[in-house]
């Protein structure tokens, strides 16, 4: 059995080496390192891929958030909601930007935000929500896009996980994750399910008035050369990681269709314990149905509820196998993000699941030897 990785790139790179190759080349032969041709090409090639109007390639996840709020001209001390269970860059741009962060619990299967608690943390001066497709599905949107639209809100989606995914709406009209905001933010690092070889973001939008907007801000402010019309920031997705992206972007649909296939095993593997709850679709499917499109797990995420989730995790070590606890700490206790106004009873379900979490390898390139092997030794010892 080879070595299993938590996210294994170099597999990955030998099925795409010769493609990827080839265009980097390119890219050196031509010297267009900045706004080049690899880069105008992925862009139109997501936006067709992803059925939104305008893509907006910039360096990375982190300022594609930042970005899309500066774009929407939120003013330091609006107040913007998102998820409590998260990683630190969705409130981490909030705070930079002189805003204020206001964090809300997350449901316990999905672990998506809390539409409900969203409505009890709105006030006057609440400007935006930021929903976070976390680990791969869709937040709520039926449910968010409704509240923001009877209060008046923008709502902003992180879609730093979840590109590919699919949200099929109470009417049965779908849409990708990405694109049913006022705009979205996504990241290209090198794990994502799309990813290239270094940093990456972008951010959607279907505004025209809005994309225009963004796009002067991505480049110094400028539309044109020298002229800075409005104030901007120096983020641009460089073509080196267009050329790989767009290596990538035609076998997204199967790269995320081989993650659901690996994540059925598991859930085979592990149903039926009760020491475990698996990782759920939106949908409420029974498993992951044949047809799910709403999951694209970039990570698949237990909860070990017989309070051995930290032993389990030495004992992963020990026999080799990695994983992942995202997140062992909820953003309302970190240091630079707390604010006497949290109250722990706000947070039953972060707390909780900052407790049992554990994520196992998933990739593209898990085996059937590979997949066994780790279910085995987590059972075993569960």
């Amino acid at each position: 059995m080879k070595k299993i990785q938590m996210v294994d790139l170099t597999g990955q790179y030998e099925d795409i080496r010769e493609e990827v190759n080839k265009s980097i080349q390119q890219v050196m032969e031509t010297a267009a390192f900045i706004n080049g041709p690899e880069v105008h090409g992925f862009q139109k090639e997501l936006e067709n891929y992803l059925g939104v109007k305008h893509v907006i390639p910039c360096a990375n996840g982190t300022d594609a958030l930042q970005i899309a709020m500066m774009g929407l001209g939120l003013k330091p001390g609006d107040e913007v909601i998102t998820a409590d269970f998260t990683f630190a860059a969705t409130v981490e741009v909030i705070a930079l930007l002189g805003l204020t962060p206001v964090l809300v619990d997350v449901d316990a299967e999905t672990f998506n935000i809390d539409p409900e608690a969203v409505k009890k943390a709105i006030t006057p001066k609440t400007k935006a929500i930021v929903p976070v497709h976390l680990f791969g599905q869709c937040a709520p949107m039926d449910e968010l896009l409704a509240i923001a639209e009877e209060n008046g809100l923008f709502l902003i989606e992180d879609n730093a996980q979840a590109i590919g995914a699919t949200h099929t709406f109470k009417d049965g009209s779908k849409k990708m994750a990405g694109t049913m905001g006022h705009v979205a933010a996504t990241s290209f690092f090198p794990s994502k399910n799309l990813g290239c070889y270094g940093d990456g973001g972008a951010i959607f939008t279907n505004d025209d008035d809005l994309a225009h907007f963004i796009r002067g801000i991505v480049n110094h402010g400028m539309y044109e050369r020298y002229h800075h019309d409005v104030i901007g920031v120096n983020s641009r997705l460089d073509s080196i990681q267009a050329a790989v992206l767009r290596a990538k972007l035609p076998r997204l649909d199967d790269y995320c269709r081989r993650r659901r296939e690996a994540a059925r095993k598991y859930n085979e593997a592990f149903k039926g314990n009760s020491d475990l709850i698996l990782p759920k679709t939106v949908n409420n499917c029974d498993g992951i149905c044949p047809t799910c499109d709403c999951h694209v797990f970039h990570q698949y995420t237990l909860r070990i509820t017989n309070g051995k989730r930290d032993a389990l995790a030495a004992h992963l070590s020990e026999k080799g196998i990695p994983f992942g606890i995202y997140y062992p700490i909820p953003l309302h206790r970190q240091k630079a993000y707390a604010d006497p106004r949290y109250r722990e009873a706000d947070f039953p379900v972060t707390n909780q699941l900052v407790k049992e979490v554990i994520s196992l390898p998933m990739h593209t390139e898990l085996d059937d030897d590979q997949i066994e092997f780790i279910t085995t030794t987590v059972l075993n010892y569960i």
